[in-house]
């Protein structure tokens, strides 16, 4: 029995559930400068957790990564952002009549790979891209 609960609680551990505000809606996955979100959009709020790990990340990096992300899924400036490491919600000004301020994702775009960033994993390997609008 005792196992079952700790396997249970492991399990909701790495949930990557969404608030009671944007429940029902589907998210979007988006990877910013190596953090990997789920976005999901409401009217004038946005919601980001982050489903990747990350050792000891600190409030401030993320927070401008989260709301980067949800401009990317919302296409509006994204105004303040609160929350912690694992969960972030935005505040969107999407302009009059909802109608969008920032473009969805940039048009042309190059990556290159991080040299000295590869990493085995089991199944493949990870690397990490730089990207920057062409």
């Amino acid at each position: 029995m005792k196992l079952i609960v700790l396997l249970f609680v492991l399990f909701l551990m790495g949930c990557n559930t969404a608030g009671p505000h944007f429940r029902g809606l589907e998210a979007t996955t988006v990877t910013v400068d190596g953090s990997t979100f789920d976005v999901r959009v409401r009217g004038e709020l946005a919601e980001a957790i982050r489903t990747n790990s990350e050792y000891a990340p600190r409030f401030g990096p993320i927070r401008e990564r989260a709301g980067r992300a949800m401009a990317m899924v919302s296409g509006c400036e994204v105004k303040e952002v609160r929350g912690d490491q694992a969960q972030s919600t935005g505040i969107l000004r999407c302009g009059k009549g909802g109608k969008r301020v920032v473009p969805m994702l940039p048009v042309d775009v190059e990556c290159v790979p991080v040299r000295g960033t590869k990493v085995k994993q089991l199944g493949g390997v990870a690397v990490e891209i730089d990207c920057a609008p062409a």
